[in-house]
């Protein structure tokens, strides 16, 4: 019996990477995905969303047994009590999540190996337009700034044009810099 090994870069499989890039190429209906989560209000800024379910490759997903539980409150200042970070808080949680599995994967592909990478980021926000104060500011981030650091055996120039390349396929990313439709029902 043969024993096949399997190529890690960065804790990734890459053989199984390429495997489902090639997979995709070959059906592109598996490609679709459906997220879910739903959020019910705890009181006060609190609230908690719970998440588990989700549709992608062809199939209802069933890989897991428990739901990811996030808590989201305000911090004091905001009436809140510190329970989770605010919501405007996790949107940069998931930009700088999503932009490292990116980042990692798409490194891998490349066999780039990674020792580190980390994240800074900011969002600047006036709250004038959330308190209805203001009609002239919007109620979003007025822009938002990251920073990366790579320790890596890639040159700097090759870093840099992952980096280009991540940015241009990140589904975070490209839903905060352009408008996607939401529809809101109320249900009884």
């Amino acid at each position: 019996m043969r024993t096949q090994t399997q190529t890690l870069v960065n804790g990734v499989n890459v053989d199984q990477l390429v495997s489902t890039v090639n997979a995709i190429q070959a059906d592109p209906a598996l490609a679709k995905f459906q997220f879910r989560a739903h959020n019910e209000w705890a009181g006060g800024g609190h609230s908690r969303t719970t998440i588990q379910s989700f549709y992608g490759a062809g199939q209802e997903d069933t890989s897991r047994s428990l739901p990811f539980i996030l808590e989201g409150d305000e911090p004091p200042l905001l009436l809140g009590h510190n329970i989770g970070a605010n919501a405007v808080e996790a949107v940069l949680h998931a930009l700088a999540s999503c932009l490292a599995v990116g980042f990692i994967y798409n490194a891998a592909a490349q066999g780039i190996n990674v020792e580190s990478l980390s994240f800074d980021l900011e969002g600047d926000l006036d709250l004038r337009a959330f308190l209805g104060l203001s009609k002239d500011v919007r109620p979003g981030y007025e822009g938002n700034q990251l920073n990366y650091w790579v320790k890596s055996d890639a040159p700097r120039e090759k870093i840099e044009e992952l980096c280009a390349y991540v940015q241009q396929t990140s589904p975070v990313l490209d839903i905060i810099r352009n408008p996607v439709p939401v529809t809101v029902t109320l249900n009884d």
